[in-house]
C-alpha cells in the first residue's frame, strides 16, 4: 500500500509540472492527483482530455504510472497468493517449521521475472499489431504509429483504459484490427499471472491438470463474456445512438468489445451516455465482478463471484459442504469471499450516496461512476469531467481503495486464520 501511495505521490508531482501540460501551465493539484491515482490504479477515469491537456511528457508519465501500477498489482497479488497457498498448505500438512512458511528469495525472483515476461510479451505482440494497422490503415508516420501502438497496448494489457484520442476509441468502433487486439489484451491482462503461468506449464496436458483457481477463472470469465455480449448487444441493437447506426457486423463487433471492457479496461467505442438504463445496469454488474485474481483487472474478482454462486447452489440443495469442480471448498474461504463482497458493496453504496449529495446527477449515472471507480474500470457516462473537486477526491479515494483493498483484505483474512479453542452454545436466529 505504501509503495502504491508513493507512486501516486511521485506521479502527482510530475503531472503538476508545467512541462506536463500542453499549455505549459501547471496543472492544479486535484487534477494531477486524480490522474495519477487513475493511472497507478490502472483505472482510466479522467477529468481532463488526455491528448488535449497533457503534453507528450505528461502522457509518458501516465504511461509509466500505468506500467508500474499493472506490474505492481500482478506481482503483489501473485506473491500474496503464493504465500497464502504455502502457509495454508503447510498448515494442513501439520508442518511445524515456521521458517519454511515464508517466501524465499527464489520464489520472489521467479514471480517478479515471470510477471514482467508475461506483461512485456503480450504488450509487444499487441503493440506490433496496432502499429501495423496504424501504418497501413490510417497512414500514420512511423514514429506516431509506434507511439500510439505502444501506448494503447500497455494501457489495454494493464486494463487502464487511457487513450490518446478525445473520443477514446469511438473513431475505431467498426475497425476489428484495432478493437480485437485491444480486447484480447484486456482479457489477457485480466486473467492474471497465475493463470498464464499454469496454462504455459500444462499447455500439452489435460485441462484436468489445471488447478481449481485456473479452471474457475477461465470458465467464469468465458461465461460472463458471452452473457455480457448477448445482453449488451440485444439491449442496444436498435438504439440509433449506439449500435443501431451500424450494419450487422459492426453491431456484433461493438457489442463484443463493450462486453469485454467492463472486465475492467475502460476503453469505449460507443457513447456510454446514450446507453439504455438496462445496459448501464448490466455494465454495473460486470464491472463490480471484475476479472481474475492477481491480474490487472479490478472488482471483487470472478473467483469470488463464482464461489458465492456455488455456495448458494449448495444451500438451495441443502448440502452441508460446497463442492466445486471435484474439490471441496473450505468454509473459511467462503466466509472470506462473503466478507470481501459485503465490504465492497458497502464501499460503493457509501461513495454513491456521497456523490449524490455533492452533485446534481441521477442515481444511475452516479452509481455507474462509483462502480467504475471502485472496480478500477474507467468507463464513464461523461460526468467525471463535471464533478466538483470534492467529488473528484471521493473517486480518487474510491479508486485507491478498490485497487488495493480487496487484495490486502482477502490476504489479511487468509493469513490471520486461527483455530478457535472453544465454542459458545449454539443458537439459530430466524433468517428471512
Amino acid at each position: 500500500m505504501v509503495a502504491f501511495a508513493s507512486a501516486v505521490a511521485v506521479g502527482t508531482v510530475l503531472l503538476t509540472l508545467p512541462v506536463a501540460s500542453e499549455s505549459g501551465e501547471p496543472t492544479d493539484l486535484v487534477t494531477a492527483l486524480f490522474t495519477a491515482t487513475s493511472a497507478v490504479c490502472v483505472t482510466g477515469l479522467i477529468v481532463v482530455d488526455t491528448p488535449g491537456h497533457w503534453s507528450t511528457f505528461g502522457e509518458l508519465v501516465i504511461l509509466g504510472l500505468i506500467q508500474v501500477g499493472g506490474l505492481g498489482i500482478m506481482t503483489l497479488a501473485s506473491l500474496l497468493g503464493l504465500l497464502i497457498t504455502r502457509r495454508l498448505g503447510l498448515r494442513m500438512r501439520l508442518t511445524a517449521q515456521t521458517e519454511t512458511k515464508a517466501l524465499g528469495l527464489g520464489d520472489v525472483r521467479r514471480v517478479v521475472v515471470g510477471v514482467a515476461l508475461v506483461s512485456f510479451a503480450f504488450e509487444t505482440v499487441i503493440a506490433a499489431v496496432l502499429v501495423a494497422r496504424f501504418l497501413t490503415g490510417y497512414d500514420y508516420e512511423l514514429g506516431t504509429a509506434l507511439y500510439h501502438g505502444v501506448f494503447h497496448a500497455v494501457s489495454a494489457f494493464n486494463n487502464a483504459g487511457f487513450a490518446l484520442y478525445p473520443d477514446n476509441l469511438m473513431s475505431f468502433v467498426t475497425d476489428a484490427w484495432v478493437c480485437v487486439p485491444i480486447a484480447v489484451a484486456v482479457i489477457a491482462g485480466g486473467l492474471g499471472f497465475p493463470v498464464w503461468i499454469e496454462v504455459w506449464r500444462h499447455a500439452r496436458g489435460s485441462l484436468r491438470r489445471w488447478s481449481l483457481h485456473v479452471r474457475l477463472t477461465v470458465l467464469t470469465t468465458a461465461v460472463l463474456l458471452v452473457v455480457g455480449a448477448v445482453a449488451i448487444t440485444a439491449a442496444e441493437w436498435n438504439n440509433p445512438d449506439t449500435l443501431g447506426r451500424f450494419g450487422v457486423g459492426g453491431r456484433i463487433l461493438a457489442g463484443l468489445f463493450h462486453a469485454v471492457m467492463p472486465r475492467t479496461a475502460g476503453f469505449n467505442s460507443l457513447d456510454l451516455a446514450e446507453f439504455e438504463a438496462g445496459t448501464l445496469l448490466v455494465n454495473d454488474i460486470l464491472m463490480f465482478i471484475g476479472g481474475g485474481s492477481a491480474g490487472t483487472a479490478g472488482g471483487i474478482k470472478v473467483t469470488t463471484f463464482a464461489l458465492l454462486a456455488f455456495v448458494i447452489v449448495a444451500e438451495v440443495r441443502a448440502q452441508p459442504t460446497v463442492h466445486l469442480m471435484g474439490r471441496k471448498v473450505p468454509s473459511t474461504v467462503q466466509r472470506q469471499a462473503l466478507a470481501v463482497v459485503l465490504l465492497s458493496v458497502g464501499t460503493v453504496v457509501t461513495a454513491t450516496l456521497t456523490l449524490l449529495a455533492l452533485t446534481p446527477f441521477t442515481l444511475d449515472e452516479v452509481l455507474f461512476e462509483s462502480v467504475s471507480a471502485f472496480a478500477t474500470v474507467g468507463l464513464s457516462t461523461g460526468i467525471t469531467t463535471e464533478l466538483p473537486p470534492a467529488g473528484e477526491l471521493v473517486l480518487t479515494v474510491l479508486m485507491f481503495a478498490g485497487r488495493i483493498g480487496p487484495i490486502t483484505f482477502a490476504s489479511a483474512l487468509a493469513l490471520r486464520e486461527r483455530t478457535r479453542r472453544y465454542e459458545l452454545p449454539e443458537e439459530r436466529p430466524i433468517i428471512g
